[in-house]
C-alpha cells in the first residue's frame, strides 16, 4: 500500500508540472468545447484529436486525453440536456429527465448536478482504479498466452452482446473489425496478407484512420443525408444554483450511481449504458418524488440525471482498469485510448506498469487533476457552451469533416488514407443506417491481431491441444463464462417465446 502512495505521489509531480497542468486544462477545454456539440461524443472527441497529439511528449499527450476524456463525457450530457441529443447511448437516460428539465427553466441545475456528479463520480472511482489496478495488474503477470486469449475472446463477446440492438449485428461488426485487423504484415510469419498490392497496406491500417472514418466522418455524412432537416432550439437558461432540496436529493444519487458504474467499468464487458439505465431505474423506485419522473408531466426529476451521469462516469473511470492492467478495451472510447498509448510504443498490460510506471502514475493522477479542472472550468461555462449550440448543422459538420481531413493526412502525408478514410466513412454510414454498432469494430481491430499471436503461441506450447483453453483453470472459467454470454440469452428468450405460447 505505500508503494501504491509513493507512486501515486510521484505520478502527482509529473502531472502538477507547469506543462502538463497545461495539457491537462488543453484537454479539458477542447474535449468540453467539442463534446458539447451536437451527436459528438467521447470516442469521436479522443479520435478526432488523436492526430495531434503525435508530436507530444507521451506523458503529456496521456495527460491531455485524461483530461478530453472526462471533457467529452461533460459535453455529451451537456447536449442531452439541452438539445435531448445524446452524444452516446449512455447519455440517453441523461436526455430523459435531464431535458425535462430545461423544457421546465431548470437547465441550470441539471447541468449543475451532471457536473458535480462527474467530479464526485469521477474521484471516487480514480481513488478504486489508484488502489485495484495494481492489484490487478500482479495478479495478471501469472497469465499465459492461454488466458489471454480466453479473456480477449470474453471481451469480444460481451462487447459485442451489449452493444447494439442485437448480438448479431454486434458480432458481425466485430467480424468487420477483425478482418481489417488481418490486413498487412503478419506479425509470425512476416509475409503480407489481404492488402490486394497495394503498398499502403502493407503496415495495415491505422487504428486512428478508421475511428475516425467510422465517428467523425460517417457522423457528419449520416447527419446530412438523414438528419439534415432537423434544427435544434435552445432553452430558457435559470440560475446554475442548486437549491438545498437539490443538494439533499442529488448527493445519495451520485453515491448510488458511482456504486453501480464503476463495477461495470472494471470488468471486460463493455459500455455504459447498463449501469446508467440500472441506475436510472433505481432512482425511479427509491425517489420520494415519482410524479417527477419522465414521461408524466413534471418538471423532471433532478436525481434521474445525477444518478445515471455518476454511474456514466463512474463506469468509465473504472473502464481504465482492464485498459491498463489488461490491455482490454471495454469501451469504443477506451479502444481509441488503446490506439493512443500504441502510438506510443505503449503497450497497456501488466507489465506497464512496470516498464513505464511514470507515465501510467502520472496519468492516473492526472485524472484526479482533470476533475478538479473540469469542476472549474465548466461551471462558469455553461452559457458559453450554449451558444456553441446555435452554430448551423451544415457548417458544424462541414467543419468536422475538414478537422478529420487534416488530421488524418498528416498522419502519413497520405492521399490514399484520405480516399480510405472517406470509403469506411461510407460503411460506418450504412452501419449507423441498418442499426450495426461501431464500437465492436475498433475492438476486433486493436485486438484482433492479439489474439491471433496469443491463439498461436497457446496452440504452439500444447502442441495443437486446442481443449488446453478448457483444462487451464483460469483459462476455463473464462470460456464457460464466454459460452454463457453467448448461449444463455438465447435459450432465456426461446424459453419466453414457449411460455408465451403456451398461455
Amino acid at each position: 500500500m505505500l508503494d501504491i502512495w509513493a507512486a501515486l505521489l510521484a505520478g502527482f509531480s509529473s502531472a502538477l508540472t507547469p506543462v502538463n497542468l497545461a495539457w491537462g486544462f488543453t484537454g479539458c477545454l477542447l474535449g468540453t468545447m467539442i463534446g458539447v456539440l451536437p451527436g459528438i461524443g467521447p470516442a469521436l472527441t479522443v479520435a478526432m484529436l488523436l492526430p495531434l497529439t503525435t508530436k507530444v511528449e507521451p506523458t503529456g499527450a496521456l495527460i491531455m486525453f485524461a483530461g478530453v476524456y472526462y471533457g467529452a463525457m461533460f459535453g455529451g450530457s451537456t447536449t442531452s440536456i439541452l438539445l435531448n441529443t445524446p452524444g452516446e447511448s449512455s447519455s440517453m437516460v441523461t436526455a430523459m429527465e435531464g431535458n425535462l428539465m430545461a423544457k421546465n427553466g431548470r437547465a441550470g441545475p441539471a447541468l449543475a448536478t451532471a457536473a458535480i456528479g462527474s467530479f464526485v463520480a469521477g474521484t471516487i472511482a480514480t481513488v478504486l482504479v489508484t488502489l485495484f489496478a495494481p492489484t490487478i495488474a500482479n495478479f495478471a503477470l501469472r497469465f499465459g498466452p492461454t488466458e489471454y486469449f480466453s479473456i480477449i475472446v470474453l471481451a469480444f463477446v460481451t462487447v459485442s452482446a451489449l452493444l447494439g440492438s442485437s448480438m448479431l449485428r454486434g458480432m458481425a461488426s466485430l467480424g468487420l473489425g477483425l478482418s481489417i485487423g488481418l490486413v498487412g504484415m503478419d506479425s509470425v510469419s512476416g509475409f503480407a496478407r489481404y492488402t490486394l498490392g497495394v503498398p499502403e497496406l502493407i503496415d495495415g491500417i491505422e487504428v486512428v484512420l478508421v475511428a475516425v472514418g467510422l465517428f467523425a466522418v460517417a457522423e457528419s455524412l449520416y447527419n446530412v443525408l438523414y438528419d439534415g432537416q432537423e434544427e435544434g432550439g435552445m432553452h430558457r437558461m435559470s440560475s446554475l444554483r442548486m437549491t438545498t432540496d437539490d443538494w439533499r436529493r442529488s448527493l445519495p444519487a451520485w453515491i448510488r450511481g458511482t456504486a453501480i458504474g464503476f463495477p461495470f467499468g472494471s470488468i471486460p464487458a463493455g459500455g455504459a449504458e447498463i449501469p446508467t439505465f440500472l441506475s436510472y431505474a433505481a432512482e425511479r423506485k427509491l425517489s420520494k418524488h415519482p410524479e417527477e419522473f419522465a414521461p408524466s408531466k413534471g418538471r423532471g426529476a433532478i436525481e434521474g440525471v445525477a444518478g445515471p451521469e455518476a454511474a456514466n462516469n463512474a463506469s468509465s473511470t473504472g473502464a481504465l482498469v482492464p485498459l491498463l492492467t489488461l490491455g482490454i478495451p471495454t469501451s469504443a472510447t477506451a479502444a481509441v485510448l488503446l490506439a493512443a498509448f500504441q502510438s506510443y510504443n505503449l503497450q497497456p498490460g501488466p507489465l506497464l506498469f512496470m516498464t513505464s510506471s511514470d507515465i501510467v502514475w502520472g496519468l492516473i493522477a492526472s485524472l484526479y487533476v482533470g476533475n478538479v479542472i473540469l469542476l472549474i472550468l465548466n461551471l462558469p461555462l455553461v452559457r458559453v457552451w450554449v451558444r456553441l449550440l446555435t452554430i448551423p448543422k451544415h457548417f458544424l459538420y462541414a467543419g468536422i469533416l475538414v478537422f478529420a481531413t487534416i488530421g488524418v493526412y498528416a498522419m502519413r502525408q497520405s492521399t490514399f488514407d484520405l480516399l480510405l478514410m472517406f470509403a469506411i466513412g461510407w460503411v460506418g454510414v450504412a452501419m449507423r443506417r441498418f442499426d450495426f454498432p461501431v464500437a465492436p469494430v475498433i475492438v476486433g481491430m486493436i485486438l484482433g491481431p492479439m489474439a491471433e499471436k496469443q491463439l498461436r503461441l497457446a496452440l504452439g506450447l500444447a502442441q495443437g491441444d486446442w481443449l488446453v483453453f478448457f483444462k487451464q483453470p483460469i483459462s476455463g472459467v473464462l470460456m464457460t463464462i464466454t459460452i454463457l454470454v453467448l448461449f444463455v440469452p438465447f435459450f432465456l428468450r426461446k424459453r419466453g417465446i414457449r411460455l408465451g405460447e403456451d398461455d
